[in-house]
């Protein structure tokens, strides 16, 4: 009762100055543009410009990949895009020879949560970048908690109506209904190559002596979509963990599963070898979330 005066009140108050304060004022987001991983377009539709896109998941789960491979399709659409790197560790030399043109790509180093949210609050009032990610996954989910709501309602303003795709990268969601598209990554079956052997040409010190030794060269990652305010990508039912068993995690609060799919996440050193191929789709994404 106390709750439902207070906002009579307030409505009184604010009464020819604000429409309708209280009421969702949702905006469906009709531009999109491609990550560059197949999987995931058809899956999530691509990119919301004008919106926030939240990627969620734990470490190994394929977000610096995605992340990568975003910047790498925006740059070479000679769009100029921004990367706050919450705790500094984004490796250039890495996005460089995943395709990433680093002439189109501001790097804003960051120390701490609060350093991330005031760059990027600054970089979306200035506009001008096709591409902004906040790059949040190395900061303990505890510390990102403690975030006010307000401050990814903020953000969500300051996109709208531009054609800036804000990215929010982290190991949990937590914009939740600001964001215009939740995607979930999780680490799926992983992949191995042998190492070579020391020849007379090659530096013995930069190579493994035993003959058994591996290295990692991808992931499969699994990709479902937590919640979307864009039409979902037809052909796409049911949510599907890395063996094929419907995944608990893409349960919505009715109980429906999200559109899932998989894709192939890239080791760093694949990116200077060319081992793998992050835009290789690993699995078919239409299967039904009740196929044993």
């Amino acid at each position: 009762m106390a709750l439902t005066a207070l906002r009579s009140k307030l409505e009184s108050a604010l009464a020819g100055r604000v429409l309708a304060p209280f009421a969702y004022r949702d905006r469906k987001v009709m531009e999109t543009v491609s990550v560059g991983i197949p999987t995931v377009d058809s899956l999530a539709g691509g990119l919301p410009r004008g919106g926030l896109t939240e990627i969620c998941g734990a470490p190994c789960s394929g977000r610096t990949s995605l992340l990568l491979s975003a910047l790498a399709s925006r740059t070479a659409e000679a769009e100029a895009c921004a990367l706050v790197d919450g705790r500094d560790g984004f490796d250039p030399h890495a996005a460089e020879a995943a395709g990433v043109e680093l002439k189109q790509l501001l790097w804003v180093r960051c120390r701490n949560i609060d350093q991330s949210l005031r760059a990027t609050d600054l970089l979306l009032q200035g506009g001008g970048f096709g591409l902004i990610a906040l790059d949040l996954s190395d900061i303990p989910p505890e510390t990102i908690r403690h975030v006010p709501l307000n401050v990814w309602f903020r953000f969500r303003r300051a996109v709208e109506d531009s054609p800036t795709v804000l990215m929010l990268l982290e190991q949990e969601s937590n914009a939740k209904t600001c964001a215009s598209l939740v995607l979930q990554l999780g680490a799926g079956l992983a992949r191995w190559s042998r190492t070579p052997m020391p020849t007379p040409d090659r530096d013995a010190a930069s190579l493994f002596r035993h003959p058994a030794a591996c290295l990692l060269d991808s992931l499969e990652a699994h990709a479902e979509v937590l919640s979307s305010r864009m039409q979902p990508a037809s052909g796409v039912v049911g949510a599907i963990d890395a063996i094929g068993m419907p995944s608990a995690a893409g349960m919505s609060a009715a109980g429906m599963a999200g559109p899932a799919g998989m894709f192939a996440s890239k080791a760093l050193w694949g990116y200077f070898s060319g081992v793998a191929t992050n835009s290789r789709a690993i699995s078919k994404t239409n299967r039904s979330a009740n196929r044993r």
